[in-house]
């Protein structure tokens, strides 16, 4: 049986070399909080935050991945951290430049 301090030690591990370079292309991260019998506590940062997909993410990805490698892990609770991202689709196209002000973009008539 490992102790809590070997199993957060992988746990952090796994964080920082598999799930880290995945989220991060998209703008994110998942950080350990705590790890307490079996219960592991994340906090999901930057475009995780708030983002429709991060529950996909944690439950069908992260989580399967830890409880693989750690099966000490039966219970894994994400928090949404603080983020600066806007977790919002944005129109590449809808172009406004605030030197400009207000354009009326419509066709004339």
């Amino acid at each position: 049986m490992r102790s809590e301090e070997e199993i957060i030690k992988e746990i952090v591990e796994l964080l920082e070399e598999k799930v880290a370079p995945a989220v991060s292309q998209h703008g994110g991260n998942i950080a350990f909080i705590s790890y307490s019998n079996g219960d592991l506590m994340l906090e999901l940062q930057g475009a995780c935050s708030g983002c429709a997909g991060s529950d996909i993410t944690l439950k069908h990805g992260v989580e399967h991945m830890i409880k693989h490698y750690v099966p000490e892990v039966t219970n894994i609770i994400a928090e949404d951290g603080f983020s600066t991202v806007d977790p919002f689709y944005s129109d590449p196209f809808d172009f406004h430049d605030p030197m400009m002000g207000d354009v009326d973009d419509t066709p004339n008539q």
